[in-house]
């Protein structure tokens, strides 16, 4: 599902209550959590935003292409890990960057299989455009939380997740993704 199309649920959920529930009052639980989720949701956005206007490229490519300039040689399948994106994600990615002369993406090793990617010099100059974090806002919060804040969160999501019975499949599809 696209950061779009969440948002659209999410803003629809809280404009179109349940027929068999009635309204909350603004200050319930469950209306101010919402009122979270757009504040963090909006934080992402709005940096997705201005990652484009500057660079010219989506979060996920500027994301991509810091990791590439970061660990010069990495393959698609160390990327799709660093990112924790799908494999064909991480390939369609590469494949948009290297069309677009940011990366080279060259045939080495032995059995000449495996392909390293390297940032070139107008990659650099996007990266030099790009406002930080390149990783994006929610990653690099999330980095700075401590262990047992994430582990509460993740559960908590875990538990959210499974009441909107959600496609667990669209965790690996990054937000910043065009």
């Amino acid at each position: 599902m696209r950061f779009d199309n969440a948002c659209f649920i999410i803003s629809r959920m809280s404009s179109e209550p349940q027929a068999t529930s009635p309204p909350l009052p603004t200050d319930a639980p469950p209306q101010r959590v919402l009122r979270q989720f757009r504040i963090v949701f909006n934080a992402v956005k709005t940096h997705f935003r201005q990652l484009e206007h500057e660079s010219g490229l989506g979060g996920a490519q500027v994301w991509a292409l810091s990791v590439i300039d970061s660990q010069p040689g990495i393959g698609a399948t160390s990327l799709s890990r660093a990112l924790d994106i799908h494999q064909s994600t991480a390939s369609n990615l590469v494949r948009s960057l290297v069309e677009r002369g940011y990366v080279s993406a060259a045939r080495e090793g032995a059995d000449r299989r495996s392909v390293a990617l390297r940032v070139l010099p107008a990659g650099q100059e996007v990266l030099r455009r790009a406002p930080a974090p390149l990783a994006g806002v929610l990653p690099n919060a999330l980095a700075t939380l401590d262990e047992s804040t994430l582990l509460r969160l993740e559960q908590d999501l875990g538990r959210l997740i499974a009441q909107l019975d959600a496609d667990e499949a669209a965790g690996k599809i990054p937000l910043g993704q065009q």
